[in-house]
Order: structure tokens, then C-alpha cells, then sequence
């Protein structure tokens, strides 16, 4: 071998590595490229405009700013909720049209057409105005002026297109359908169309009971402080922490990584607080897992879907709803998230009874032991969950406002994620680094990171602000007209003794109208609604909020319009539409929890009292007679338990779990009676075939 040749080697040898790295980068992008691409897809929050160079600096700045503004006020202002909720929804339809092109087909790079531009400075100067003038035009009340009317008309009319582009049509056609209802109930009275213009104008536009009404000031109050404070977890890498306590919690077992998926999907989803968005965040991590497992895709899309859509019901965040929760119901936030626990407990069950079944069914086995996180890791990175821990706290407490212990949370998230990229950074420093320099890169670093969570906060607050503000519209409409009556009256008739069919009602309207919405402008919808429904039906108040929450919710995996199903099918390259289905099947408790707690509202924790411990007897027996439930109707829709169940079989075992859920000792016994004879029928069944084989 020549000299030349032996250069030649030592050279290729070099450039492996390289290439090698060069070649995982490349393959990690084309993965991060194809997630953004179903976000995008299937999630309108990411269909965002591309900004580099300068203009990308601008409008990093300004939603920066945004985020902070937001919180020195909501912390500090005592300006009058029409000067503060007007000024900020004016920032957002700025944020908002910076951010949202008119179709994604637009999204190009540093482009944004002159229409756009007039929008967005039209728009924002309506709600200015209103903000800067607001004392006067309290005073002026019905009367205003032909102005005030055309700035009303111009600045609704523009929210609602910055609407169309971030959340979608469904809210849109709801809210249409209102403000045509409120001019006819108007013009019935005998006015003029300007007169009916005018009071619909003022009322939707320069009153707390329109765009400006409770849910936009629940978002600029609470909801987008624990956005911000989302974002800044999320970047201290407590997803990954997660994801690591479920495998080392549950990847051993029988099927560990869809086991995995459930219980890291309802950890991070509680932070998120978005459906889709969490499906593809853990998704991406979990799916392959369960695939390389051995579960069919569809499956294994379904099961990231159902779990992430859990966890806006997971305590004790539960995303931006459960704020709009405590003000409707006027009881603490912290009341909400307690009698949150035990309907998620029993949702995630569910779904971790399925999951386990469908591993027996196919065989399938967990992942190596010598593969998981070790507990030494999991004790190190602790630390990462102090902020989440702290928040919970401060709220449970009572101590301070809802908005400061936000505020700490953020604070204490921001330290957090210092110290962990310092930890990091000064394990993998290279031996002739000083740890000046490595501090000083972290500072950087931490910064920059601090920067992209105020920005990332400031996005996260546009679709949320605007789904507020239509529902604000929504609510406002029904509040001119009077339909809440109406719709009571009627569905309240139709049912008559039968409450059953007022809860069956309820639910069908709550899915339809929750296809396509988000969860927030749902709840909204139907807390003004169909809450109102039950609670007229003689439901208490708390189980009728928490019924059409949970609804709202599940419109998410229900076909035909399950987003968060779909992305889920993006990500595991399976069918959409029978992963819908298998999520909707896997997610079965979402459809039956509801009805337990509104005929026993002791689920929600109602009627108990913690001194003298009345009612908590019945209350364990309801919640052991649930699970058993549950584990029968899982077992039914599977059609596996020690093997195959035949269709009688499997239709008298859900009847039996249907039973033992609905409550009442008679039905409990019977339901117990009827499950016990066909497990203990295919237990003696499986003895014989296995003695057999």
C-alpha cells in the first residue's frame, strides 16, 4: 500500500464521524420539518407567516413586549375593564395579523400584503379608540354616535377575519347565525335598521357583555399568564422529564409504550393545553414506540390522540378552560381543579385498561429494563417540576391572586431552566473550557430562551384572546335576544321527567358545536347555552359546567371532525378516519364520566364533608363501581380479556359495566353479578385451551 493510499484512509476515517453527524442532523431537520408540517396541517395555530432578518427581530420584540405588557398589567393596572380589555385586544388583532396570513398558501418568507397591513392598523385603532375614549362612551350608553357605530361595525368585522384565519369558520357560522337571530328579534320590536344596528353595536362592541365580556377578561386576567408560564416549562425540558418517569413508571410492562404514551400525554398535556399541539409534542416521541412495539398505526395514533385531548381535564392546570370554569361557577380555581381529579383518574384509566388489553391481545411485550431511565436520573432532574409544584402551591393555598402566583411560577420557571442548562453545559464542556465562558453562554443562552418563551406565549394568547372575544359575541347575542330562555324552555319540555334525554341533548350539541372550535370558545358556547339546560333540568351547577366541558373537549377525537385524531394518523402514517374511530372507542370514559357525576355530583367531590366524613363511603363505592365499569365496557369493546370474548358475550359485559356505573346499589349488584359470571366463563375457558395446547 502506497504512502497515498494509507493518506487516503486516515482521511475517509476522519470524514466518517462527519458525515455521519452531517447525516443525523439532516435526518433530525427532515422529522422537525415534517412535524411542523402537520401542525400546520391540522392545527391552525401553526399556519404562522415566516419572518427572517430584520422584520423577524421586529416582531419578535413586539410580542415580546406584548407578553410582558400583559403581565404588568394584569398585575398592576386599575383601569377600567373597558380601557384595559379594548387596548388589549387592539395588540392582539396586531399580533395577530403579524402572525396569520389570509390562507396558508400565503406563508412566505418577510411577506405581508398592504391589505393586510390596513387591517391590522384599522382594526387595532377601533379598539384604541375605544380604549382612549372609553369614560365617554360609558356615558353616552345606546346613544352613541354614527362614528362610534361604523368604528364598532369596522373593528367586530375585522376580528372576525383575524378569526377565520386563526381559529376557523365552525365559531364563525354560530356566531353569524346569532347576529342575524338578535336583527330580526330588533326589527320585530319595530325600530329602524340603524336603530337595531346601534343597540347590537353598543352591545357587542362598548360593553362588558360583548367581545370585551367575561371570557376575553378571564384571558387577559389568568388564562394568558399560564400560557406564558406554559411556554417558559416547557422550556426548561420538563417534557422530556416526563416522558421519562412514564417509561421508567410503566415501559417494562405488557405494551409499555403506549402505557408510556397515556401517562406522559397527560403530564404534558395539562401544560399545553392544546389538544393537537400535544399530540404531535409527544406524539413524535411516543407513536414510534408503540409502532416498533408492535401496534397497528391506527392504534397508535389513536391512543396519543385520546390521551393529549385528557389533558385539558388533568389537574391542576387543565388548560385554558377550567379559568373560564371557576368565573362562570364563581368558585376558586383551585375548588375546580380538586373536583377535577377524580373524572380525569377515571379517563385515564380507561384508557390504560384498553391499552393494557390490546397488548394481551397481540402478545406484546415492554421495553427492556435495561433500556429505561434510571431512578439516579430521575432523582437528579427532580428540580425541573419545582415550578409546577410551586404554582400548585400558591393557588391551593389562597394566599396571593391567581395572577402574582402565576407570576412567581414564571419567575421561578425561568431560574429553573437556567440551572438546568447550566448543569448541562457544564457536564459537556470540553476539558481545556473555562467555566467563565461556559456561564457566560448559558446567560446567552437563557436569554434568548426566556425571549422565544414570551413569544411563544404572545402567540399562544391570539387564538385564545380571539375565540374569547367570539364568544363574547355569542353570548352577547343570546343576552340582547333572550334565546337562553327560549332554548331552556324548549329543551326543558322536550325532555320533560326525563332527564336522561336532556343530558343525551346536551351532549350531541356540545359535540357538534365543539367540531372545529376550540376548547376555550366552546366551553364558552355551551356554559352560556346548554349549562343553563341542566341546571334548569335540576342538575346541581358544578356537574352541569363540568358536563358540557368534558363534550366540548372530546369533539377533538370524534369524527368526522377529530383534529387531534388526525394528527395523530399524520404522525403514525395511518388512516384518519379509523384512527378517529379507534380514538373515539379508546376515549370511552369521556362519554360516560359525565353522566356518573351529573346523577352523582359526590364524583366532583359535591355534597362531602372532610370533618365528620359524611358521604365519603358512598363516594369510594361509586369510584370502585366505576372502574369496575369502565374495565368491563374496555373489555367489551376490545373483545379480549384472557382471550377472545364472542359478541353476546361482549354485549352482555357492557351492558354489566354500563350497569355497575350507573348509580344505585341494585344496578351496581347486578352489574357486578352479570361481569363476574363471563370473566370467571372466559377465565375457565382459557385454563381449558391453555391445558389443551
Amino acid at each position: 500500500m502506497t504512502d497515498q493510499d494509507q493518506e487516503t484512509i486516515i482521511r475517509q476515517e476522519a470524514e466518517a464521524p462527519a458525515a455521519a453527524s452531517a447525516e443525523a442532523v439532516t435526518e433530525a431537520d427532515q422529522q422537525q420539518k415534517d412535524l411542523d408540517d402537520i401542525m400546520r396541517k391540522y392545527d391552525r395555530e401553526s399556519n404562522t407567516r415566516i419572518w427572517e432578518g430584520v422584520p423577524k427581530i421586529i416582531v419578535t420584540v413586539f410580542l415580546a413586549l406584548f407578553s410582558l405588557y400583559c403581565i404588568y398589567m394584569t398585575l398592576f393596572s386599575t383601569a377600567l375593564p373597558e380601557t384595559r380589555l379594548s387596548m388589549f385586544l387592539g395588540f392582539i388583532l396586531i399580533a395577530g395579523f403579524l402572525n396569520y396570513p389570509a390562507d396558508k398558501k400565503h406563508v412566505r418568507p418577510n411577506s405581508m400584503p398592504w391589505y393586510d397591513v390596513v387591517l391590522m392598523v384599522v382594526g387595532a385603532g377601533c379598539f384604541f379608540y375605544f380604549s382612549i375614549n372609553a369614560f365617554e362612551l360609558i356615558k353616552l350608553a345606546t346613544e352613541i354616535k354614527p362614528l362610534h357605530v361604523v368604528l364598532g361595525v369596522i373593528g367586530i368585522l375585522i376580528l372576525v377575519e383575524l378569526c377565520r384565519r386563526c381559529v376557523g369558520l365552525p365559531i364563525l357560522c354560530i356566531a353569524g347565525v346569532l347576529v342575524i337571530y338578535a336583527f330580526a328579534n330588533q326589527l320585530s320590536y319595530g325600530g329602524s335598521f340603524y336603530m337595531a344596528l346601534r343597540t347590537i353595536v353598543y352591545k357587542l362592541f362598548y360593553t362588558t357583555s360583548g367581545v370585551i365580556g367575561t371570557p376575553t377578561n378571564v384571558c387577559f386576567t389568568y388564562i394568558v399568564l399560564f400560557i406564558i408560564f406554559g411556554a417558559f416549562l416547557e422550556r426548561t425540558g420538563i417534557a422530556n422529564f416526563f416522558i421519562a418517569f412514564a417509561n421508567r413508571i410503566a415501559g417494562w410492562s405488557s405494551g409499555g409504550p403506549a402505557k408510556v404514551a397515556v401517562i406522559s400525554s397527560a403530564l404534558c398535556g395539562m401544560v399545553s393545553g392544546s389538544s393537537v399541539g400535544n399530540t404531535v409534542t409527544t406524539g413524535s416521541v411516543t407513536i414510534p414506540m408503540m409502532k416498533k412495539t408492535g401496534y397497528k398505526p391506527e392504534f397508535a395514533g389513536a391512543v396519543e390522540a385520546a390521551a393529549s385531548t385528557g389533558g385539558q381535564i388533568m389537574p391542576p392546570i387543565m388548560g385554558a378552560a377550567a379559568f373560564l370554569m371557576a368565573e362562570y361557577m364563581a368558585i376558586p380555581y383551585a375548588q375546580v381543579a380538586v373536583k377535577a381529579i377524580l373524572p380525569a383518574v377515571l379517563y385515564f384509566t380507561g384508557i390504560f385498561i384498553a391499552v393494557h388489553l390490546e397488548a394481551k391481545k397481540l402478545g406484546l411485550k415492554g421495553i427492556s429494563r435495561e433500556d429505561l431511565p434510571k431512578w439516579s436520573y430521575l432523582a437528579k432532574n427532580c428540580y425541573l417540576i419545582i415550578p409546577l409544584v410551586l404554582l400548585v402551591w400558591l393557588v391551593a393555598s389562597g394566599a396571593k391572586t391567581m395572577a402574582f402566583s402565576a407570576a412567581v411560577s414564571i419567575v421561578a420557571a425561568f431560574f429553573i431552566g437556567f440551572i438546568n442548562m447550566l448543569i448541562n453545559a457544564l457536564i459537556d464542556r470540553a476539558p481545556d473550557e473555562k467555566a467563565g465562558a461556559v456561564i457566560w453562554a448559558v446567560v446567552k443562552k437563557t436569554l434568548a430562551s426566556t425571549v422565544d418563551a414570551l413569544v411563544a406565549g404572545a402567540k399562544g394568547a391570539i387564538t385564545v384572546a380571539v375565540a374569547c372575544a367570539m364568544a363574547g359575541i355569542i353570548a352577547g347575542c343570546i343576552t340582547v335576544t333572550g334565546l337562553a330562555s327560549i332554548l331552556i324552555n324548549a329543551i326543558v319540555q322536550v325532555a320533560g321527567n326525563a332527564t336522561i334525554l336532556g343530558l343525551l341533548l346536551t351532549m350531541i350539541c356540545c359535540i357538534v358545536l365543539g367540531m372545529g372550535v376550540p376548547t376555550t370558545a366552546n366551553y364558552c358556547i355551551m356554559a352560556a347555552t346548554c349549562a343553563p339546560i341542566l341546571i334548569q333540568l335540576g342538575f346541581p351547577v358544578v356537574a352541569a359546567h363540568f358536563f358540557v366541558f368534558y363534550f366540548g373537549i372530546v369533539a377533538d377525537i370524534t369524527p368526522p371532525v377529530a383534529l387531534a385524531a388526525y394528527a395523530g394518523s399524520a404522525i403514525a402514517k395511518s388512516n384518519p378516519m379509523k384512527t378517529g374511530l379507534n380514538a373515539t372507542k379508546l376515549a370511552i370514559a369521556a362519554f360516560i364520566v359525565p353522566f356518573i357525576f351529573a346523577y352523582s355530583p359526590a364524583m366532583l367531590l359535591e355534597g362531602l364533608d372532610l370533618a365528620t366524613f359524611t358521604g365519603w363511603l358512598d363516594l369510594i363505592l361509586l369510584v370502585l363501581s366505576s372502574l369496575l365499569g369502565l374495565f368491563s365496557v374496555a373489555a367489551a369493546l376490545n373483545g379480549f380479556l384472557f382471550k377472545e370474548i364472542p359478541i353476546p358475550l361482549r354485549v352482555l359485559l357492557a351492558a354489566g359495566g354500563l350497569c355497575m356505573m350507573i348509580p344505585g346499589w341494585l344496578t351496581d349488584v347486578i352489574g357486578f353479578a352479570v361481569a363476574l359470571l363471563i370473566i370467571v366463563f372466559q377465565y375457565a375457558m382459557f385454563k381449558k385451551t391453555s391445558e389443551a395446547a
